[in-house]
This record gives structure tokens, C-alpha cells and sequence, in this order.
């Protein structure tokens, strides 16, 4: 085996991203979960920081101040989703100070420095907290530990409960799990008092207040894949629990009106828990009457009330972050900003939080532009902080530009996509990146979000991101025609956009790569063994055998839908989808990349594949990181994973 750490892309690797993280040592480099009192006056966000190329970052909550971040929560461990309280008097959030991963609720009695507070436990971590209306209560959502975690969160569990059995001991799985479940407690700030609302039984995904009831998303078993099919529910004080809405896709994003007369959910067909994009409805709680709202063909992202008669929300609409406020009796929505900036703030989507003026506090960035955090009105934009430093600098100087460019597919759909790419004239070898899903969708973001792009620009090659059929920000039915057709029409709609690069000089047609993580895997496997024009490609957590998939992965069933495949009928899409089946077809030398903690796509999907390249002699490296999950994520992981994705891309298709 290879000492990679020998290796000139190995070296190149570190010193590329020590150049870029070095300066920001000890620093935010990163900003999300933004968070501003009513009045504008105060503003909290959560920094990721590096203290070294070591495991992944810690959190901090950092308030703006006179264009600066000062650190807000002191002490050991990470903490995240800090909240005002309704009048701006207290500020909650969550820490895991005292055992790693484990976060419980924590208070500031101004909101300024001290030391802060901690609330008595809850059985598990915390994932997030919601004030009620009048601040006299918080509603903790508290996941066992144990409990699954989405792909877009990693995969695997939230947290490594401790064995006491001997080291011979087997692993034994009878189908239940205790502890793996999400449940909903309320912290009552006067007295002190913690008790359990949602009741034994009920998983509660996701959950906002609806006056002085709640309202959820929830389903009767913790499983990640029971969540594709968790309904609406209203929980009232005591307890019980009333269906207001299910639907043939997937809810999210709950959360109630002030006076608890208006639901507001969104319904959206998703692959990923927590990454939801789409129509934005209103439920009546009294009388389980539905309103579809009109956002102008924005997919909604987010959602919060400003008072019992505005909602604001966020979202995408094609390549554009966009924010708006609707009238709730009129169910007008009128738009705030929408911009070419991200507003996702290193999460999947448009996040932010409203004033009651009606400003949008974001994370806004762009490929060429560091997280801001930033406060918008319809006619005002102020820039409150900045991550960017030195490290940044570096990076905009080697990692060329982006833009917006779109092509025909073959049956006359338009598509969006992001090019990234270096200096000078083309045609570059042109590497293909693919997002997950399949319902995401790139936008113009710093890094494009992923290590791997500014870092592959930066040794000249040209980065295409595309947004095929089945992407966000184009409506549900463009995101729809994706399901039972994984593998079908959206294969030309990559094959077609290179094409279109390729006609306009901008791409070597004998030097086109792939890379990708989860459906971007399956995608990245999939597409060599429909086309052999690819020089390489490195497929990150694939699915090439949807016949396996389906006995192994945590969220299978979901597959089986999404493909409308039964694996138990031969010639089913579950075996015609598989690019494990198609392997005799395979001309194109894969890295395929994989980690041993994924239950969303185990890594013997990787291993198949790898498996059947070698038996038909078409070159393949089998990568498995044994501390990853679903993608590759921490130091120095991300770094030995990196360099060998440029060294396989520079073997077959080099830059130079």
C-alpha cells in the first residue's frame, strides 16, 4: 500500500487547506443558524471553528457586534442554536459541555457574557428549542441517544452509547430500539420545571408551538425511514394527540400561529429528512381546512411567524435564494429580497429569521464571496459580521469563478447548473459534480459547499454542478420527475449539459471525470456504466445494487418507493437501475469511496461495485474510512480522502 502522505497530491491537499483554515484557527469559519430579537437590535449566530486539521469543528455562539463576532457562550464542549427569547430578555441555547455530543438547554439571563445556566437534563440531546409565543416556556426536541441519524446529517447515530458487554459479545438487532426515539419536552423558565409532553410511542421528528398546544411532525416508530410517511399532529397541554394533516409526500417544517388559530407546514416529495423544499400550506387547526399558498414559484425552506397574522418564509427558486412575508388573511405573499447570493448558511437551504419590521437576518455567500451575515429589508442591506480572513483571500485567489449557465436536455427541459473554473482559455478537463438526493439542488455558494471544487479549479480543471430533473427550486412537479425514473431521463440531462460544454469550448470531450456523494454515488456509478466517454470518476457513498440496498439500508423502503421498484420481482427498476449489473459496460477506472458507519447507503454498495469493475478488468481502488458515516468528514479523514480523488483524477485525466 501507498504511504499517501508521501504523495505530491498529498502534499498539495495540506498545503491548499492549511492555507485556507490555518488564519482562521480558533475563529468562526464558517456561520449558521442565525438568530436576531424582534427589534433588530441583537444578533446571534453559530460559528464553526478549527482549533487544527483534527476531527470536525466545534461550535460557538458568537453575537455581531459593531461589525465584529464576540463570543457569547463560554466554557468547554460545543454550542449551537442560541434563541431569543420573544422580548428579547434571554437568550437559550444548547451546549454539550458536559459530555461530548450530548447537548441539554442552557440560558443567559441578558444574553450577554456570563456564565450560563444549564437546565435540568433531558434523557438524551437536544436538537432544538422553540420559546412559546409568551416566553414563559421552551419545547425542547430531544432525540434518545442511539437515535438515527438523516444521510444529509452524516448517517449513522447521534451518539456512541457505551458497552458494557465483553469485547466478544455479538451485535444483536431484533428490530427495536428503546432509546432510538425523538420525544418532546417543555422547560418552564420560572420554576425550573422539565416534563414530557409527547407521549410513549409517538417519534416526533420535528415539532413548533401552536399558541399553547404543539404541533409535530411525528410517526409511531424512530426509524429514519418512518419518517418519509410521518403525518401532522396537534398535541395539546396534557398531552393527546390529534392528526390534522398527512400526505402522499413528506411534511415538514411545522410551526403554529401565535394564537394558535393557523398551522403552517410545508409538503414536499424529499429524500432527506430535514432537507425539505416545497409548497407552503396553511392548516387550520380548528377545522383541518387546507391552504395552498402561492410563492411565486418558490420552493419554501423555512417558515416563522412574525405575529398571528404574518408568516415569513425562506426558500429557492431556480438558482435564487428568496425570502417574503405572506398576509395570512389575505394569503398574499410578498417578496422581501431574492438574491443570486446562497442564504443557506453551510446548511442545504435558505435559513434565516425575521424581525417584526419585516428584515430577514441570513448567512449570505457566494463562491467568490465568504459568509456575511446580513440583515435585509426591502430597501436596506447591512452587513453585520464577516468570516472572511487571510485563509479566504488564498482561496479566492487560486479557485477561479463561477457562473450560471443552463442547456436543453433532449426532450426540450431546461437546466441550471453552476460551472466552476480557472483562468484562461478553455477547453479544461471538466469534472462533473453531482449532488445528493435526489431532490437538493446546488446554488452559487462558497466552495460550491464541498472541499472538493475549489480544490480540483485550483489545479485547473473546470467544476460543472448541475441541477437536473428532480432538483429543488423548480416547483414539485419538476422535482417529482425524478421518482420511480432514478437512473432514467435525469441520465441526459448530465450527458446533454456536457455535451453543451464541450460544443462551447469549455470542455475537453476526452478529458470528462465524475465525482459525487450518495445519489451524486449512485449517480457518478451509474452514468459509466451508461456512456463511455468519462476518463474517471470517484463515486462518495453509492447505491449500485438497488437489490441490496433494499435488505440493507436504515432507509430502504424509501428506496423501493422513489424507484417504484419491488427487488422481489425480476426485471424490476431495482435490478435494471443497478449499475452493479451493468458492469460488462465499463470502461472508466472509479475511485469508489465509502464509510463503515453509513446506514443510509452501507458500504457494501461501494464494495459491490468495486467488486464487479475488478472481475471485468476495469481499474478500481475500494476506499473505506472506518470512523465515517455518509460522506467524509472530519480531519484527517477529508484530507487522505481528498488527495486521493486528485491523484485519480490526475492519473486519468490530468490538468496539465
Amino acid at each position: 500500500m501507498e504511504d499517501l502522505e508521501t504523495t505530491a497530491a498529498y502534499r498539495k491537499v495540506t498545503d491548499h487547506l492549511r492555507a485556507l483554515h490555518e488564519p482562521a484557527f480558533g475563529r468562526p469559519h464558517a456561520l449558521r443558524e442565525p438568530h436576531v430579537t424582534r427589534d433588530g437590535g441583537r444578533v446571534v449566530v453559530t460559528g464553526a471553528v478549527l482549533d487544527e486539521l483534527t476531527g470536525l469543528p466545534r461550535t460557538v455562539v458568537y453575537a455581531a457586534e459593531d461589525g465584529e463576532l464576540r463570543a457569547v457562550s463560554a466554557g468547554r464542549g460545543s454550542a449551537r442554536w442560541a434563541r431569543f427569547s420573544p422580548d428579547g430578555g434571554m437568550l437559550a441555547f444548547l451546549s454539550d459541555r458536559r459530555e461530548a455530543g450530548v447537548f441539554q438547554l442552557h440560558l443567559l439571563g441578558d444574553g450577554r457574557l456570563g456564565e450560563a445556566l444549564p437546565a435540568p437534563e433531558v434523557p438524551g440531546t437536544v436538537e432544538y428549542a422553540h420559546w412559546s409565543p409568551d416566553g414563559r416556556e421552551i419545547l425542547l426536541g430531544v432525540a434518545g441517544l442511539g437515535a438515527e441519524l438523516s444521510g444529509g446529517q452524516g448517517s449513522g447515530t447521534n451518539a456512541k452509547r457505551e458497552r458494557d458487554e465483553p469485547s466478544w459479545f455479538p451485535e444483536v438487532d431484533d428490530g427495536t430500539d428503546d432509546g432510538a426515539w425523538r420525544s418532546l419536552w417543555v422547560y418552564t423558565v420560572a420554576t425550573g420545571a422539565l416534563t414530557r409532553l409527547s407521549p410513549e410511542g409517538l417519534n416526533c421528528w420535528e415539532a413548533g408551538w401552536c399558541g399553547r398546544q404543539v404541533v409535530a411532525i411525528s410517526s409511531d416508530a424512530p426509524g429514519e425511514d418512518a419518517w418519509y410517511t410521518a403525518q401532522l399532529n396537534l398535541i395539546d397541554s396534557g398531552g393527546e394527540v390529534r392528526k390534522l394533516l398527512g400526505s402522499p409526500v413528506q411534511l415538514g417544517l411545522p410551526a403554529g400561529s401565535p394564537d394558535g388559530t393557523r398551522v403552517a407546514v410545508v409538503e414536499a416529495v424529499c429524500s432527506d429528512r430535514w432537507v425539505v423544499a416545497g409548497d407552503l400550506l396553511l392548516v387550520d387547526p380548528a377545522t383541518g381546512a387546507v391552504q395552498r399558498i402561492d410563492t411565486e414559484g418558490t420552493d419554501v425552506t423555512q417558515v416563522e411567524w412574525l405575529d398571528a397574522n404574518r408568516l415569513g418564509y425562506l426558500g429557492q427558486r431556480r438558482l435564487d435564494s428568496v425570502a417574503g412575508i405572506l398576509d395570512v388573511p389575505g394569503g398574499k405573499a410578498r417578496e422581501v429580497f431574492a438574491t443570486e447570493l446562497s442564504c443557506s448558511g453551510g446548511t442545504f437551504y435558505a435559513h434565516g429569521a425575521f424581525t417584526s419590521d419585516g428584515r430577514v437576518l441570513t448567512v449570505q455567500d457566494g463562491y467568490e464571496l465568504p459568509p456575511q451575515l446580513v440583515l435585509t429589508g426591502e430597501d436596506s442591506r447591512e452587513v453585520l459580521a464577516s468570516a472572511a480572513h487571510p485563509g479566504t483571500d488564498h482561496l479566492r485567489s487560486v479557485a477561479g469563478t463561477a457562473e450560471a449557465v443552463t442547456w436543453t436536455a433532449p426532450d426540450g427541459l431546461e437546466i441550471d447548473g453552476i460551472l466552476c473554473r480557472p483562468a484562461g482559455e478553455g477547453p479544461f478537463p471538466l469534472v462533473v459534480n453531482i449532488h445528493g438526493g435526489p431532490i437538493w439542488a446546488f446554488q452559487n455558494c462558497w466552495s460550491m459547499r464541498l472541499p472538493w471544487v475549489p480544490l480540483l479549479v485550483a489545479q485547473g480543471y473546470a467544476v460543472l454542478s448541475p441541477n437536473p430533473r428532480g432538483s429543488s427550486g423548480r416547483g414539485q412537479d419538476f422535482a417529482g420527475r425524478v421518482v420511480g425514473d432514478m437512473g432514467g431521463d435525469d441520465t441526459h440531462d448530465f450527458l446533454s449539459g456536457i455535451d453543451a460544454l464541450v460544443e462551447r469550448g469549455i470542455a475537453d470531450s476526452a478529458r470528462i471525470g465524475l465525482i459525487g456523494a450518495s445519489y451524486g454515488g449512485f449517480m457518478s456509478s451509474w452514468l459509466v456504466t451508461q456512456d463511455r466517454r468519462f476518463a474517471a470518476a470517484v463515486p462518495i457513498s453509492p447505491v449500485t445494487d438497488w437489490y441490496s440496498q433494499g435488505f440493507t439500508s436504515n432507509i430502504s423502503a424509501w428506496g423501493n418507493r422513489f424507484l417504484d421498484a419491488d427487488p422481489e420481482q425480476p426485471g424490476s427498476r431495482a435490478h435494471t437501475r443497478s449499475p452493479v449489473l451493468h458492469v460488462s459496460k465499463v470502461r472508466t477506472p472509479c475511485l469508489n469511496v465509502a464509510g463503515a458507519l453509513d446506514r443510509c447507503t452501507p458500504p457494501g454498495q461501494a464494495r459491490e461495485f468495486h467488486q464487479a469493475l475488478l472481475a471485468h478488468g476495469v481499474p478500481s481502488v475500494l476506499v473505506i474510512y472506518p470512523e465515517e458515516g455518509h460522506g467524509v468528514r472530519a480531519f484527517p479523514a477529508q484530507i487522505d480522502f481528498l488527495a486521493r480523488a486528485l491523484q485519480w483524477f490526475d492519473r486519468y485525466m490530468p490538468a496539465s
